[in-house]
């Protein structure tokens, strides 16, 4: 396929080196110059040249176009996929629209249910929008030019949606050639609440804050900060977003089962066991700073999300709510006032991505 990745940061420059490998055309677009500007500038000078370590191999791919140009970027693509941080997705939708056609797939990794605000922005569009749960790649930049393939999942739920349904079997087809393993979900709010950003990176990133000022980023979140008692704040907060889940009619999936899904081979084994040991072998060093995007992103755009919905269902979600309490008064910031709430995303927007099963008053 011919493929625009959109964002040059670890994600984007990685799915897009990955993709290359496997025989796609893609063009990496860049929206911003807030981050990675030496490693964006590294891969024009160099032709696109990227080289993705994996498992102890190097391999070298050219990117086919490294620009900052939507227009020229999206020119003649059939699959968008979106590596931008989800606090930038409502100016990221509204950049990428004029450039957007009715055969295009437009795939947000992850999306938090950020299909809202194509319907807010475009409410008749005719193209396909797919929600992934998270990443299919855990993935760093090491050095400008080159990036490291951490882990891939085995499996990777995603939702589509369409205002009016057409050749679903043509998409799936698009999407099964990225050769991801996609699993296809009922709907969009099912792929952006098993986000597990919304539970570990929030958690693990409020509860991190003091082990990381102590060693001045010397810290493996995943490793450390998941003992026991944080164990229980994870159920807490994972049972709040099951209920409203199940409110809306979803299945109501534990945050450990979805992260055996995405990452275990055998699905036969304990599903904390597997998370355990995803954080032991695989999971990457960091955040090396409190306010981390651990915080700064999944505060915003999922709790506040979870809390907003939970408010407006009926649904009681105290863990939630505290720990946005918490995020706003360590970093002095007030994580609602910018957050992704129904009333931004839009209430019948939310409600037409539901569909039928849809209880939002």
């Amino acid at each position: 396929m011919n493929i625009v990745v959109v964002g040059a940061g670890h994600g984007g420059t990685t799915i897009a080196a990955d993709l290359k490998l496997k025989g796609h055309k893609v063009n990496l677009l860049k929206t911003s110059k807030s981050l990675h500007n030496e490693h964006f500038n590294f891969l024009k000078e160099h032709n696109g040249e990227v080289n993705i370590i994996e498992n102890d191999k190097t391999s070298s791919v050219q990117i086919d176009l490294i620009t900052t140009d939507i227009e020229l970027a999206l020119k003649d693509t059939e699959l968008v996929i979106v590596y931008v941080q989800t606090n930038f997705h409502e100016q990221i939708i509204n950049r990428l629209l004029p450039y957007l056609n009715p055969n295009h797939i437009v795939l947000l990794e992850p999306g938090y249910l950020s299909t809202a605000y194509f319907l807010k922005h475009s409410p008749n569009f005719e193209f396909t929008v797919v929600e992934a749960q998270s990443s299919p790649i855990d993935c760093r930049i090491i050095t400008p030019g080159k990036v490291k393939v951490l882990f891939k999942n085995v499996r990777n739920p995603v939702a589509i949606y369409q205002n009016e349904v057409k050749d679903l079997k043509l998409v799936k087809s698009k999407l099964d050639s990225l050769d991801y393993n996609f699993e296809y979900l009922e709907t969009i709010i099912e792929a952006a609440l098993h986000n597990p950003n919304l539970i570990v990176h929030t958690i693990g990133g409020i509860m991190s804050m003091p082990r990381i000022e102590f060693t001045k980023g010397d810290y493996w979140m995943y490793k450390e900060v998941f003992t026991p008692h944080v164990w229980n704040m994870v159920e807490s907060l994972d049972d709040e977003k099951m209920n409203v889940l199940e409110a809306i009619g979803a299945n109501r999936v534990p945050y450990v089962d979805a992260c055996k899904n995405r990452n275990a081979v055998d699905l036969s084994i304990n599903s904390k066991e597997a998370f355990l040991h995803y954080a032991k072998n695989s999971s990457p060093h960091g955040p090396v700073r409190a306010d981390s995007r651990f915080i700064t992103e999944d505060v915003p755009e999922g709790l506040v999300l979870l809390e907003s919905l939970g408010s407006t269902l009926g649904i009681k979600t105290p863990t939630c709510t505290g720990l946005i309490n918490i995020a706003n008064a360590s970093l002095s910031i007030d994580f609602r006032e910018s957050g992704r709430t129904v009333d931004r995303l839009g209430l019948e927007n939310i409600k037409k991505i539901i569909g039928t099963r849809s209880v939002l008053v």
